[in-house]
């Protein structure tokens, strides 16, 4: 019987650990996150030690991260959403390297898990929600109403606009969770096609997985640049509301 492609996101507990009535239960999921943790505090603590005048490669890999993830900001939410760098810088790096660690045969990907990017998701509108309501209280329901709205289409658009704000957190987790799990079922199904398809015409398939690789590769950077970029989108119009006018760098 042939493997389903779906097989490779299957979970099985290492260590089954339950607590008042809660699974905790510690799988390759869970080791691979302590791992993501560990590299990401690991590359900014050293490169953080160093300081040098003129940087290694270390450094200067962390330095080009920091001011990217920077650039994000300011040109989503402007000065004041600086005080949410370590946040924003913590969500991309970890999605990241969730997401390139997830290519390694024989490692897992953590975002391929819809629980885990849902979370993230979620985590992220409701931070925005609750930023909006403390910085203009109720006038922030403002945001359902698009600028330059006659009255008379009141009725029609604030619904319109309710559904899209709750679509916000769902089409966040979709895409990523959506993206890195096609890619991997790709690429199983092409190693599948390989394996069997034997010297003769095996080689076709093995030349698109290669393809596929460098292909993941880009996506797995995209997809962690999406959801930041949204999540600083979300946050920004906690701040600004309908206004773009103060984006300033």
């Amino acid at each position: 019987m042939e493997e389903s492609p779906l097989h490779p996101f299957e979970l099985h507990n290492i260590v089954p650990i339950n607590f008042a009535g809660l699974d905790i239960s510690i799988n390759k999921a869970v080791i691979i996150m302590w791992v993501v943790v560990a590299l990401v505090a690991f590359l900014m603590v050293k490169a953080g030690g160093a300081r040098q005048l003129v940087p290694g490669k270390l450094q200067s890999l962390a330095e080009m991260l920091v001011d990217f993830i920077r650039g994000i900001i300011l040109d989503t939410m402007g000065k004041d959403g600086m005080r949410f760098f370590p946040l924003v810088a913590t969500l991309f790096l970890f999605i990241l390297f969730c997401n390139l660690i997830g290519l390694i045969p024989g490692s897992y990907t953590v975002t391929s898990q819809i629980i885990v990017t849902a979370v993230f998701a979620i985590a992220v509108y409701a931070l925005s929600l609750i930023m909006g309501f403390l910085i203009h209280g109720a006038k922030f329901l403002g945001i359902l109403v698009p600028p330059g709205t006659p009255a008379w289409l009141l009725p029609l658009m604030v619904p319109i606009e309710l559904i899209s704000q709750l679509a916000r957190p769902i089409s966040l987790a979709v895409r990523l969770f959506a993206n890195m799990t096609a890619g991997h079922v790709i690429l199983g199904v092409l190693f599948g096609l390989a394996i069997s398809g034997g010297l003769l015409i095996g080689w076709l398939p093995f030349a698109f997985t290669i393809a596929m690789n460098g292909l993941e590769v880009g996506i797995a950077f995209i997809q962690a640049y999406i959801f930041t970029v949204l999540t600083c989108v979300y946050l920004g119009d906690a701040f600004h509301l309908h206004g773009h006018d103060d984006h300033a760098h």
